[in-house]
């Protein structure tokens, strides 16, 4: 599947459900017709129709191949808690223009949500920045959902805000609040507000020694954040987190910080495999299957 929605037209489209159900469905579409199509993604089973039952999870496709009446029968209790963690500090308004690694984000986690309530499944949201900015516990019902899109889509309209990250604080709060075993799903570009990389993993270490799965997608921008790809003349760089300013030739610093990064990448996913983590690299210039495709693993897997 490519990227059929891009960064600008979401925040122009504005119905954020409305974009969920279209990329969720056409990538469950595709799903099927693919080599994952074990992948459990609406409904338990089919049951014969008895008179007097309501009409409403009638499969009406499988009626009119068979012409018999079948109703879709859902998972009568909810079988995942997911909570997922959504870093809206500065640099995740990056690229500004687009604001695009929050956007895609947005997306991409509205596009959970959806698939998580269309499975029936317990789903929450956290945002924050240096301290947790709002917070909905897991519930599985559709007002939860029209909630949580409403928050999001009031992200999107939002400006960029000159705060600084605490992914590690926001981690080690969230392990303690989490009393039943979840699936904790955390989108951030890791850069934490911290002097010690390794702060970020031990707060992460809390929430697996607490028997939470998690999934971490790294959200960047891998042509200039990564491979540091810019014309060579003098550019002015402004960090989105302290609004301070740097004037550069790329070309000299080029080299230097595409090993660092590198590093630090390497570094992130070492480090993941070894405290059990699924580390997912998500490039927003990338399709939205990246996500949606690690969590049904990751679902199968607990299942």
């Amino acid at each position: 599947m490519t990227k059929t929605i891009e960064l600008n037209e979401i925040r122009k489209f504005g119905n954020l459900e409305l974009l969920a159900r279209q990329l969720v469905e056409g990538f469950i579409t595709g799903l099927h017709k693919s080599p994952y199509h074990g992948f459990s993604v609406e409904f338990a089973e089919h049951k014969l129709y008895n008179q007097g039952e309501s009409i409403r999870n009638i499969d009406w496709k499988l009626y009119a191949r068979t012409d018999r009446m079948y109703v879709k029968r859902f998972e009568e209790e909810t079988n995942l808690r997911a909570v997922v963690l959504l870093d809206i500090s500065g640099s995740m308004y990056y690229p500004k223009e687009t604001s695009g690694k929050l956007t895609f984000s947005i997306m991409a986690c509205a596009a959970l949500l959806y698939l998580l309530h269309r499975q029936r499944d317990a789903f929450g949201l956290t945002t924050f920045s240096d301290e947790i900015i709002s917070s909905f516990d897991p519930k599985s019902s559709t007002l939860q959902l029209k909630t949580i899109f409403s928050h999001l889509e009031n992200l999107l309209s939002s400006g960029p805000v000159f705060k600084k990250s605490s992914v590690t604080q926001t981690i080690h709060t969230i392990a303690d609040k989490i009393h039943k075993r979840s699936l904790v799903i955390l989108f951030t570009d890791m850069f934490d507000n911290t002097e010690n990389s390794n702060d970020i993993f031990n707060a992460l270490q809390h929430l697996k020694h607490n028997k939470h799965e998690v999934i971490l997608f790294h959200v960047r921008d891998k042509k200039t954040e990564e491979l540091f790809e810019f014309e060579d003349h003098p550019y002015r760089f402004i960090d989105l987190e302290s609004n301070e300013e740097l004037r550069i030739q790329t070309h000299q610093v080029k080299n230097e910080y595409v090993q660092l990064m590198n590093e630090f990448t390497k570094s992130l996913k070492i480090k993941s495999a070894q405290y059990q983590i699924d580390y997912i690299d998500a490039d927003i210039q990338e399709g939205y299957e990246q996500i949606l495709l690690p969590y049904l693993v990751k679902r199968t897997k607990l299942g």
